[in-house]
């Protein structure tokens, strides 16, 4: 399915738009960390932490002319200063949440079943953080494949610490050779938001690179889609009134290519883009 229509131009306050030349009209959505620990044996940047952002999920964002910011994580043993992640939340318009390591089951209350599923605590904690941050200006938050992972996890949910070894029969969501060329179909839910996005199109072609996946959703949140072939979670959004904007997918949008023949990735970021629009208009009509 690659019928959606890109949208050129994104509306925010004042009746300029994301394309517009001045700067100050943009929309600035915020882009959570991935971390490299410190590693003493790492010949670059020996035994410090690199914090830092996949290329295609800015230039996805910055597709319609929004700018893209990461926000680096204020917190580790070179803390200095007082800029807070609520800081970051006033200023900008929106966060997405993007892949990475794994969401560890010590954030969801479970052990890990190997070592090497243990994932990444310390960015789960950051990431946590930041959503309620997001939450707490009642901005908007996206997430991408980790992303949805960890939304769930933050809102009570639960994982699959590894679907081959938990659902062995399921499909290979995540081959290490094909990456970002492993597809499958998805269903999404008729009565959904995401349908609405997508009119017409009830099963849909998408990437997939995600060795885990939601076991039990969090309350307060409605599954969009789900792999037709297995059930699994593939897309999920807030549906609780008090909250803003929440919604999630476990395929990675950024990835699409023009012209193939996977969801188009347009319809999916113009929803967000006009949450942040709308949220910043509010804003500044309430400053």
């Amino acid at each position: 399915m690659s019928g959606a229509v890109r949208p050129a131009l994104v509306e925010v306050p004042g009746g300029a738009s994301t394309g517009s030349a001045r700067t100050g009209s943009r929309l600035k959505i915020g882009i959570s960390a991935c971390f490299m620990h410190a590693d003493p044996a790492r010949p670059l940047f020996t035994g410090k932490t690199l914090q830092y952002v996949e290329q295609s999920i800015v230039h996805w964002v910055m597709s319609t002319g929004a700018l893209a910011v990461m926000i680096p994580s204020p917190s580790g043993a070179t803390q200095r200063g007082d800029a807070t992640l609520d800081d970051f939340a006033q200023w900008l318009d929106g966060l997405v949440l993007h892949g990475g390591a794994d969401v560890s089951p010590r954030s969801y209350g479970e052990e890990p079943l190997q070592e090497r599923w243990s994932g990444d605590r310390i960015r789960d904690e950051y990431e946590m953080d930041l959503v309620a941050a997001f939450e707490r200006h009642r901005k908007p938050v996206f997430g991408v494949c980790r992303g949805l992972q960890l939304l769930n996890v933050a809102a009570g949910g639960t994982l699959y610490q590894d679907i081959q070894t938990q659902r062995p029969d399921a499909l290979m969501h995540r081959d290490a050779n094909a990456y970002d060329h492993n597809f499958h179909t998805v269903d999404i839910r008729p009565d959904s938001k995401l349908a609405r996005l997508y009119p017409g199109a009830s099963r849909v072609k998408v990437n997939s690179i995600h060795h885990q996946a939601i076991k039990e959703l969090a309350p307060g949140f409605d599954v969009e889609a789900v792999s037709n072939e297995d059930g699994l979670i593939e897309a999920i959004r807030c549906n609780d009134p008090a909250r803003p904007y929440i919604a999630a997918v476990q395929w990675h949008p950024e990835f699409h290519q023009a012209g193939s023949d996977t969801i188009d990735d347009a319809a999916l970021l113009a929803d967000f883009l006009a949450a942040a629009a709308a949220a910043k208009k509010k804003e500044t009509e309430t400053a």
